[in-house]
C-alpha cells in the first residue's frame, strides 16, 4: 500500500513571498488548476490513463530567478511569465508503474502581476492561465505553428472557462507576454 494520495501530485514551492501576499491561497489555486490541466491536457495523449500517477513541480518565484533561467535555457536575456521544463519526451516510453514525473513549471511574480494589471485581470486569474499553459507544455502541447497554437489556445480557453475565467486570448490586448 502506498502513502501517495490518489490523483496527480502538484508540488508547489513558494520562493517569492509576494505570491502569498497577493494571493493568500496560492498553493491551493495552483494545485487545483494544475490537476485539472493534467486531466484535460492528457485526454488526447498516450498518457490519458496515467493522470493519477503524474507529478508536476510548480515553482512560484520572482523575475530575477526566471530571468536567469530564461537566459540559461532559452537564450533570452529577460524575464518572462512562465517557463516549462519537461522531464518526458516521446522515447523511451514512460515507466509502467510508480510516479510519472512530468517536469517543472516556473512562474515569475512581477511579470505575472504586471500582465494581469495590463490586461484587467486578477492575479489569480492570470496565474491560473499560466499554470494551465505550463502544464500543457509538460504534456507535449506546443504553439510553434498556427495549427498548434489554435489547438493549445482552445484547450486553455475551455479549461479556464470551467473555472469561470474568461478567454485570455479574447482580450483587446494583442501582446499576451511571453507565454512559453
Amino acid at each position: 500500500m502506498s502513502d501517495r494520495p490518489p490523483g496527480p501530485v502538484i508540488a508547489v514551492e513558494l520562493a517569492a513571498e509576494a505570491w502569498r501576499q497577493a494571493v493568500p491561497d496560492v498553493e491551493d489555486i495552483v494545485s487545483k488548476v494544475g490537476a485539472m490541466a493534467l486531466g484535460a491536457g492528457s485526454a488526447a495523449t498516450s498518457l490519458a490513463d496515467q493522470v493519477a500517477r503524474m507529478e508536476v513541480s510548480v515553482l512560484l518565484t520572482d523575475d530575477a530567478t526566471v530571468h536567469g533561467l530564461n537566459r540559461q535555457y532559452r537564450g533570452q536575456d529577460k524575464p518572462t511569465n512562465v517557463l516549462s521544463f519537461a522531464a518526458l519526451d516521446a522515447s523511451p516510453p514512460p515507466p509502467a508503474y510508480g510516479p510519472l514525473l512530468l517536469g517543472d513549471v516556473v512562474i515569475a511574480y512581477e511579470t505575472t502581476a504586471a500582465e494581469a494589471a495590463r490586461d484587467g485581470k486578477t492575479i489569480p486569474q492570470h496565474l491560473s492561465h499560466l499554470v494551465v499553459h505550463g502544464v500543457l507544455h509538460l504534456l507535449g502541447h506546443e504553439h510553434e505553428n498556427d495549427a498548434e497554437a489554435e489547438a493549445m489556445e482552445a484547450l486553455e480557453t475551455a479549461l479556464l472557462a470551467t473555472l469561470g475565467i474568461a478567454d485570455p486570448y479574447a482580450s483587446p490586448v494583442t501582446d499576451h507576454g511571453d507565454l512559453q
